[in-house]
């Protein structure tokens, strides 16, 4: 699920809209003598009290409520299948089963959206099947097909981009952007639960020296060297990020200061380039601007008297 929920919300609450408004419209104005109005017509309460829910509520949606959002818009439109009466309304449905693949595809990583796809197909050919019209069995499967093919295309574009959005292309660590989002949930997190959270900022001695005098591809190399062995040093929850051309910043959940120099040390045994660190430890009333001003007055401390890691 992506960081703001603003927009897979909007888009969400318009899916549910878009399609209450088609079934208030099915329920009115029937196609078939047997179409089957009532549920039309419930469903198009769900879909337009179910959207304008979603919306007022967006800011406070946790990941597993867009999931089961989405499921149960799988589930009604199986539902519906079961009940229409004509080829051409089981057909018809093939619009809103492409987009619900296409947003989970788009707004969930690739495993839970290939999830979804399959709970799609599964419950929509399930109604289908049960339908009384036959005849368009030919059609539903190129649907099917189409569905599958377009969530997994969906999904590894959108997979590349949220890697290409929050990843330096030099390091493969964080970069700043999502680092500062990420770290700003987890200090938010501390704040509540009063658990220790340290920050470190990691700035390379004589760095450009290295690039005058070896050229910017040993510079190159050099940062993915140093990030390749801090990475497999640090535990799943830490965050290595790269702040600037040289500089890099750690957040270290459930960790003091204490804990966060020993960390340090652990990760200075990982290559023999000497860097300088300064560490804060989030306080009270802390925003991510002024715990990093703290460890970036306890880095130029640290320059100062000649300490590196």
């Amino acid at each position: 699920m992506t960081a703001d929920r603003r927009t897979p919300a909007l888009l969400l609450a318009a899916l549910y809209a878009v399609s209450g408004a088609l079934c208030l419209a099915s329920a009115l104005w029937p196609i078939h003598q047997d179409a089957p109005v009532e549920l039309t017509a419930v469903l198009a309460v769900v879909g337009l009290v179910g959207g304008a829910l979603i919306w007022a509520f967006r800011a406070r949606l946790r990941s597993w409520e867009f999931h089961a959002a989405v499921a149960l818009v799988s589930v009604l439109i199986g539902l519906l299948a079961s009940r229409s009466a004509t080829s051409v309304g089981i057909v018809g449905l093939g619009p809103a089963v492409i987009a619900v693949g296409l947003y989970a595809a788009h707004f969930f990583e690739l495993p839970a959206a290939r999830a979804h796809a399959a709970l799609l197909v599964a419950v929509t050919t399930a109604g289908a099947v049960a339908a009384r019209p036959d005849r368009f069995a030919v059609a539903w499967i190129t649907l099917m097909v189409s569905v599958v093919a377009f969530t997994e295309a969906q999904g590894r574009l959108a997979r590349s981009l949220r890697r290409a959005a929050t990843t330096d292309p030099l390091t493969g660590v964080a970069n700043r952007r999502a680092w500062e989002a990420e770290a700003g949930r987890h200090l938010a997190r501390a704040a509540r639960t009063g658990e220790p959270l340290s920050f470190a900022l990691l700035d390379l001695d004589d760095f450009k020296e290295v690039n005058d005098r070896e050229g910017h591809g040993a510079g190159d190399a050099l940062l993915r060297d140093l990030t390749a062995g801090w990475s497999a040093r640090l535990r799943q929850a830490d965050l290595l990020g790269r702040y600037g051309g040289d500089e890099f910043v750690l957040c270290l959940p459930a960790t003091d200061s204490s804990g966060a120099r020993e960390i340090l040390q652990q990760l200075a045994a990982t290559h023999a380039f000497a860097w300088s660190v300064g560490i804060a430890a989030a306080q009270h009333g802390d925003t991510l601007t002024t715990v990093l001003a703290r460890a970036d007055a306890d880095l130029y401390l640290q320059k100062r008297s000649g300490r590196t890691a």
